[in-house]
């Protein structure tokens, strides 16, 4: 049976998100992630959802502030708006002077926050912390609300744990305090990304505010997505660990959303294509540098195939572009012809001994 829209969804669906005073023209988000979301992945996203709101990485705010240049992580290309910067601490001054420089930088509206689980993250006060500091959370969106003239947003979860799920009321304060849109990971600090996203919670965060909702969590497929907004009855969807090697996915949602009409998802060739151009981008904005981030990138998109997961074993180690690029033009070959079933042991060694002779010749 083919996904369908409801008439209700789709005539929400089909209207211009307004955010503050901005106008986004499409209901499909991409996450800020961490060591994923820089210039090279968002413009591979923005290809497939031109009209999609992207994010950078999450910006350390006292970072910016001792910093004597803007780091290459706030950095906005050419062209690519709508971009919101997600900046992170607990001092509501020092997230002022950076949403400030944010918006030098070219950020259609500045996101804070409120929901990163991670330890180093949270034991400094910020990301989900805040969530058991409403006070000082309020004062952060006030303080940098008044700073900037662009839509100050929030990314939040439900609570610190299923004993404290406060999402309730600490999204309603931070709308008091100026917040002009609210994405809400449905999921409590406690659980990080395992169990199952309680889309229930935001609906009913959607029943209390007048500002936007975004739903974020277990947005993987665009039939997901269309569950989750129908009940939801959200403004939209923040894809985020689904677009991992898969900068197909936010497109794939917004034109389905728009059209009613689903796109074929991509096949593990043109995954791989796309994997290449990755790497090759990767290397000409950051050098060795990227090279080093792109093996996880690399393992991410190559999937699908008999021999993907040899393939993937020997791209988390490159060294080099031209080992990696040899070895994606190898996989394109295999896979062109491969059935999509699990991988014997003898390919896996036909690629071992293929990869070590790829690699001699390129130290030769």
């Amino acid at each position: 049976m083919s996904l369908q829209l409801s008439p209700q969804l789709q005539a929400r669906m089909a209207q211009p998100l307004e955010v503050g005073g901005v106008k986004i023209f499409s209901r499909v988000f991409q996450a800020p992630l961490s060591g994923v979301t820089d210039m090279v992945f968002r413009r591979l996203v923005r290809r497939f959802a031109p009209q999609s709101m992207v994010y950078t990485e999450m910006v350390s705010a006292i970072g910016l502030h001792y910093a004597r240049e803007l780091p290459r992580v706030m950095e906005v290309g050419e062209g690519e708006q709508p971009i919101g910067i997600q900046l992170f601490d607990c001092r509501p001054h020092f997230l002022a002077e950076a949403a400030r420089m944010a918006v030098d930088e070219g950020a259609t509206l500045v996101d804070i926050n409120m929901g990163c689980p991670v330890n180093k993250i949270t034991r400094n006060g910020g990301g989900s912390s805040l969530l058991r500091d409403p006070d000082t959370a309020a004062k952060i969106v006030e303080t940098v609300a008044k700073a900037v003239e662009v839509p100050v947003t929030v990314k939040t979860r439900l609570g610190w744990s299923d004993e404290e799920i406060n999402i309730l009321d600490f999204a309603y304060r931070l709308q008091e305090a100026g917040a002009q849109l609210i994405t809400v990971h449905a999921r409590t600090r406690a659980q990080g990304f395992s169990g199952r996203a309680r889309w229930e919670w935001i609906r009913r965060v959607k029943e209390r505010l007048r500002i936007p909702v975004i739903a974020n969590g277990d947005i993987f497929s665009t039939a997901a997505a269309v569950k989750c907004l129908e009940e939801t009855g959200a403004d939209g969807v923040m894809c985020s660990r689904g677009t991992m090697g898969y900068p197909f996915l936010v497109g794939e949602i917004d034109h389905f959303l728009k059209t009613g009409q689903e796109r074929p998802p991509a096949t593990p060739l043109e995954r791989i294509q796309v994997a290449l151009e990755h790497l090759r981008g990767l290397w000409e904005y950051k050098g060795e540098r990227g090279i080093r981030q792109a093996r996880k990138h690399m393992t991410w998109y190559v999937k699908g195939f008999a021999g993907a997961s040899h393939f993937r074993a020997l791209l988390c180690r490159i060294e080099t572009l031209q080992e990696g690029e040899a070895l994606l033009l190898q996989a394109m070959k295999h896979c062109q012809d491969a059935a999509p079933e699990p991988e014997d042991e003898e390919m896996g060694e036909a690629l071992e001994r293929e990869h070590a002779a790829t690699k001699e010749a390129l130290l030769a």
